[in-house]
């Protein structure tokens, strides 16, 4: 593509804001994203993004021009956040739950994205048939963390298939990863440490291979809660870890590190 094709997205400029009262609906809240004026739609009452997409979304790298696929998008958190972040050409959200893919395509409307952020209603078992195969540059995921038989299951059905492995797999989400990445593209996944054996194992199956590591802890003396991965398609062996990101300093109070995550903000 011509060069001059890509968005400019240094500050948001070309945006069009729009009334929020034209895209909410009864129940939904919005929620400032502190990016390029960008908002979200949000239903308390079904899956809300949380920290781990803020944090997925930093870690990733995405570079002009790029093409991203997100697997389990949610109210599209992730795409409208790399939109805001960098310099990628378009961003494309898969999800199943019709409500939910509904609500995030409204985000985009009231960001007037359309054009550069895309989300759409569908299986992300069954990406790469949609999409093709080779058809990225960039997938980032957040999954669900829990096997279907661990822990007890929300009673409602939107909240267990965010939580729990009923609609997907940790191994179909590698899977079609492999599938819809072109040769060296990358993966960006945020998921539990206490299954990084099985993470590792997949993504070798898939030949993918793990290139950066990060660990998150909720407080120093704490155990880490969560990791963020980055994986290349046909990649060499060879991983870096990174340093540990340390969420709070205290009860209610952000680490440095993290209040630069948040706008570069000085700590509370």
């Amino acid at each position: 593509m011509k060069e001059e094709s890509f968005p400019d997205v240094s500050s948001g400029a070309g945006q069009a804001f729009r009334p929020t009262e034209e895209w909410i609906r009864p129940g939904e809240r919005v929620d400032d994203l502190q990016r390029n004026g960008y908002r979200i739609l949000q239903n308390p009452q079904k899956p809300c993004f949380g920290l781990d997409a803020v944090l997925l979304s930093e870690f990733a790298r995405v570079k002009r021009g790029e093409q991203v696929l997100d697997l389990g998008t949610g109210t599209g958190i992730l795409p409208i956040l790399l939109a805001a972040k960098t310099e990628g050409y378009s961003f494309t959200g898969l999800e199943l739950q019709s409500d939910l893919a509904e609500m995030a395509q409204r985000s985009v409307g009231l960001n007037a994205l359309e054009g550069r952020v895309f989300v759409e209603e569908g299986d992300l078992r069954e990406a790469s048939v949609r999409f093709g195969r080779a058809a990225f540059d960039v997938v980032v995921s957040n999954p669900p963390y829990m096997k279907g038989e661990q822990g007890r299951k929300n009673p409602e059905e939107a909240r267990a298939l965010a939580r729990h492995e009923i609609a997907c797999t940790l191994e179909d989400v590698v899977r079609e990863t492999a599938r819809v990445l072109r040769v060296g593209g990358r993966f960006y996944l945020v998921h539990r440490p206490r299954r990084l054996g099985e993470i590792f194992a997949a993504l070798h199956r898939h030949q993918l291979e793990p290139k950066r590591m990060r660990l998150v802890y909720p407080y120093a003396d704490r155990k880490a809660n969560l990791v963020l991965l980055e994986a290349v398609r046909g990649g060499k062996p060879g991983m870096k870890v990174e340093a540990p990101l340390i969420i709070y300093r205290e009860p209610g109070r952000y680490t440095s590190e993290m209040c630069g995550i948040y706008r570069g903000s000085e700590p509370i």
